[in-house]
């Protein structure tokens, strides 16, 4: 009975990975652009955030001044873009209390700072998982927000930016989306929108991430030279050994 539920167990253990890798071959991730070194995309990124997300989801380990590393003034954040905080140096928390996040959703919204580090997986980058999701609401009755997911199914979020999606419906002999209701942005202006939105939340996990690869860049550079010099160094060393012996 023993030698039985052994095999059983190992069995099990051997043929979960292939199960795994089954069911993550449905997964399919667009691929979101690339827009770290594009300032003006970043700062778009970051209006679209704070008027749509920070209400509910807050990104509390970037500071507001840290914003003026995207090419904006002081003066611009506090403008347009800092309305959860009354110092320039506080965090970008959210709008609403924790309290009243937990009473309306049952459970408090998750920080998204580290989101597009945290998806990351085999299927894709972090950065995909998000530019995938955001762009993957379509009409559901059966859910309570009347709102599902292809990515993320009987998600608890509603689609914040349906109005400018517009509504979308899911064909359930092609399992593909419909654009049922026009929205204020045509799909591609909307996959744009989405893609700077993006492109702010992959710079808020990682403010320095461009700095680090510059320094990383001039690191290179210094051990290339370094190596050149060195086995000139080399060479010349023992061009003077052969010639004294």
């Amino acid at each position: 009975m023993k030698t039985k539920i052994m095999r059983k167990l190992l069995l099990a253990l051997l043929f979960s990975p292939l199960t795994a890798l089954a069911a993550g071959a449905l997964v399919h991730l667009d691929r979101a652009p690339d827009l770290q070194g594009d300032k003006a995309a970043l700062q778009s990124g970051a209006k679209t955030f704070v008027n749509y997300c920070l209400s509910c989801h807050g990104m509390s380990f970037v500071r507001y001044n840290r914003l003026t590393e995207l090419g904006l003034s002081e003066q611009q954040i506090r403008d347009n873009l800092m309305f959860t905080a009354d110092k320039i140096g506080e965090p970008m928390r959210v709008a609403a209390k924790p309290a009243e996040q937990k009473q309306w959703f049952g459970v408090m919204p998750p920080d998204l700072t580290l989101v597009t580090r945290a998806r990351a997986s085999e299927a894709g980058s972090g950065a995909d998982w998000v530019y995938t999701y955001l762009r993957s609401f379509y009409r559901d009755d059966a859910r309570p927000t009347g709102w599902n997911n292809t990515l993320f199914a009987n998600v608890g979020m509603p689609n914040v930016l349906w109005e400018l999606q517009g509504e979308q419906t899911l064909n359930h002999e092609s399992h593909k989306l419909e654009l049922a209701t026009a929205g204020q942005l045509s799909p591609t202006e909307y996959d744009k929108q989405i893609g700077e939105l993006v492109a702010f939340m992959v710079w808020a996990a990682e403010p320095g991430a461009g700095f680090r690869k510059q320094v990383g860049y001039g690191v290179l550079a210094f051990l290339l030279v370094l190596f050149g010099v060195s086995y000139a160094l080399k060479k010349a060393y023992w061009k003077d050994v052969k010639k004294n012996n």
